[in-house]
């Protein structure tokens, strides 16, 4: 499938009454994220699900969050945005950077594109469908700092999220322990003679404070540049060291994708595989069938 979840987030100690009341599940049984979606199995049965979200919801934005693996799966994706004229208002790319320490050790260190280069492909992937201009894109995976959010805007983002860094602020020593209730920190176990050391009256100036900093350096960052809103920023701004000796932009390592020019062939040069290869009807390869 499209986007592997691999998350254990309760054993049965976790699951109290209270986490069974709002998830919905039995108290004292495992809840584990399942690999695949019981909701759709094709991309047009997907943006039929998003369809069917937003009238359940009467207008909310609905989307849907990913983690890029093969790109014709994605690709697949617009390919059914267009054929039934449904689009999410936002798409949140999550790098193979992300996870918790309730993911397998395999899958947070080996599974999923790097951020920075899935949300490269995601953007020029729904620009080069002309759906861009009707699309959020939210970028995930590791952001801690102001330089995160430049550059992750540079490349196409609208929002980022930020998960780890507001865990770090929260307390968390990153002890690998989310899952079994044993947290030394009190921030993931419904233990009380652990979480009693959580203080929130505490804690939660500590991330207002982070979050406060962490946006005023990027705006510090912006004004360097001469940059006086984030939507000014475009890959050229940001290098990347590619060697020893070798420095690139953003703009040189990931070059523009011309809107609209995923429409239709002849594709841009490295596409046409990918684009042979994707249907809206199928996450499979469309070329195997």
């Amino acid at each position: 499938m499209l986007n592997l979840v691999t998350e254990v987030f309760y054993l049965p100690a976790k699951v109290t009454d209270e986490i069974a009341n709002i998830r919905l599940v039995e108290k004292g049984k495992d809840v584990l994220s399942p690999p695949y979606h019981t909701a759709f199995s094709t991309p047009v049965e997907m943006l039929n699900f998003v369809q069917r979200l937003r009238d359940l919801s009467g207008g909310k934005p609905i989307g849907f969050k990913l983690c890029i693996g093969q790109k014709s799966q994605f690709i697949a994706i617009c390919k059914a945005m267009i054929k039934l004229n449904i689009l999410p208002d936002f798409i949140t790319v999550d790098g193979g950077e992300g996870g918790t320490g309730a993911a397998p050790l395999e899958f947070s260190n080996s599974v999923g594109m790097p951020l920075r280069d899935a949300l490269a492909f995601v953007y020029d992937t729904l620009n080069g469908f002309g759906i861009k201009k009707h699309i959020k894109i939210i970028a995930s995976g590791k952001v801690h700092t102001g330089f995160d959010l430049m550059r992750n805007f540079a490349i196409g983002a609208d929002m980022c999220n930020s998960a780890r860094a507001m865990m770090l602020a929260l307390g968390c020593i990153q002890a690998l322990e989310c899952n079994n209730n044993k947290c030394p920190t009190g921030v993931a176990t419904q233990d009380p003679k652990l979480y009693k050391g959580l203080d929130v009256a505490d804690k939660r100036v500590r991330i207002a404070n982070f979050q406060h900093e962490t946006v005023k350096a990027a705006v510090e960052l912006m004004a360097a540049a001469g940059i006086n809103h984030p939507d000014k920023l475009h890959r050229s701004h940001i290098y990347r060291r590619v060697a020893a000796n070798h420095i690139q932009t953003y703009a040189e390592l990931f070059p523009n994708m011309l809107r609209g020019s995923l429409l239709e062939a002849p594709f841009p040069a490295g596409w046409e595989l990918d684009m042979m290869n994707s249907s809206a009807e199928t996450f499979e390869l469309a070329a195997s069938h």
